[in-house]
């Protein structure tokens, strides 16, 4: 009598636990598409991210274009609606056009000289040497103060006769006047000051973004360009350089964002100058509010910005798709 078993007549799979890979359809919570029911189920995870979403951003949003249709009066009284003849006191106002694209400037300048010089500083980072901790310590303190604090220090550094930055300066001989230069009185001057204040607070994130994406980048793919006979320069700009995209990009975008809404550096730098000669798009609207006591033309110019804002993002995502693979 033979004792093996006949396992011809047993299905594929059912003492394995192992999954058959016939053509039938596959049944399971895998196979099912996401429903009602589903959604329902992870509102407590994604609620409060809608909450705040809804209260911070969308009802805002909403409010300040219900107020841009108004007639308010300076006491803050509605007096009924008004159509878009706000968007058109905006768009006539005789500056709007130069304080535009001195606000291109300014987003372009500040972005491009803070993604380049924190490109050098990760850079410089990401290599070994001694105090390299104290160092990268060092380069949060930026981010780590306040704006307007650091923006007031180089403000009264640049005042004449008794600012540290204005007798650096007549002490090096780079201004003629013992007395030193009034850099905040003049538009031009204090504009391209603040670009500098500007390009100094921005470096800490945007370093560290580029620091975080150095630390992802293949190490044998660098040697293997080096075994190939690349020098430093080429394999940094064909090797090195493409591996940060998605660094660079999540960098550029968010800059871009903080430096077009950026109102305290140039409130304190410029805020003194009469006029709207150094002005962008930012401080206008904060002229609208706090001199011309003007809160339906404000929210018609926030408008404005914000549309600017979600153009300016909706083209650069176009155009770098930051979610390419490299």
């Amino acid at each position: 009598m033979s004792t093996s078993t006949d396992t011809s007549s047993t299905p594929a799979g059912a003492a394995t636990g192992r999954p058959r890979t016939g053509g039938g359809k596959a049944d399971g919570p895998a196979a099912r598409k996401p429903g009602g029911r589903d959604l329902l189920a992870s509102l407590p995870w994604i609620g409060p991210a809608l909450i705040l979403i809804l209260g911070v951003v969308l009802f805002p949003a909403v409010v300040m274009f219900y107020n841009s249709t108004r007639d308010i009066s300076i006491s803050g009284l509605d007096k009924g609606s008004v159509g878009f003849d706000n968007y058109v006191e905006v768009f006539s106002f005789p500056y709007f056009w130069p304080i535009f694209g001195r606000t291109i400037v300014w987003v372009v300048v500040v972005v491009a000289a803070t993604v380049l010089i924190s490109l050098g500083l990760a850079q410089i980072l990401d290599k070994a040497f001694p105090g390299r901790r104290i160092v990268r310590l060092a380069v949060i303190i930026p981010w780590a103060a306040s704006v307007v604090m650091t923006t007031l220090v180089v403000y009264y550094g640049l005042e004449p006769y008794f600012g540290i930055i204005n007798k650096f300066l007549v002490d090096v001989g780079l201004i003629d006047t013992p007395e030193g230069y009034g850099w905040t009185r003049n538009p031009t001057t204090a504009f391209a000051w603040s670009i500098v204040v500007a390009v100094f607070v921005s470096l800490p994130f945007t370093t560290y973004t580029i620091l975080a994406g150095l630390a992802t980048v293949p190490g044998d793919v660098v040697e293997a360009a080096k075994m190939d006979g690349a020098g430093p320069v080429r394999t940094y700009f064909s090797v090195v350089l493409p591996q940060l995209r998605g660094a660079l990009s999540v960098a550029v975008l968010i800059n871009i964002i903080n430096v077009f809404n950026s109102l305290p550096i140039l409130k304190v730098m410029t805020g003194s100058i009469p006029g709207y000669d150094a002005d962008t798009i930012m401080t206008l609207i904060f002229k609208y509010i706090q001199n011309q006591h003007k809160v339906d033309v404000a929210s018609a110019l926030s408008v404005v910005a914000f549309l600017i804002v979600i153009v300016i993002v909706a083209v650069y995502v176009r155009v770098v798709k930051p979610t390419r693979e490299v």
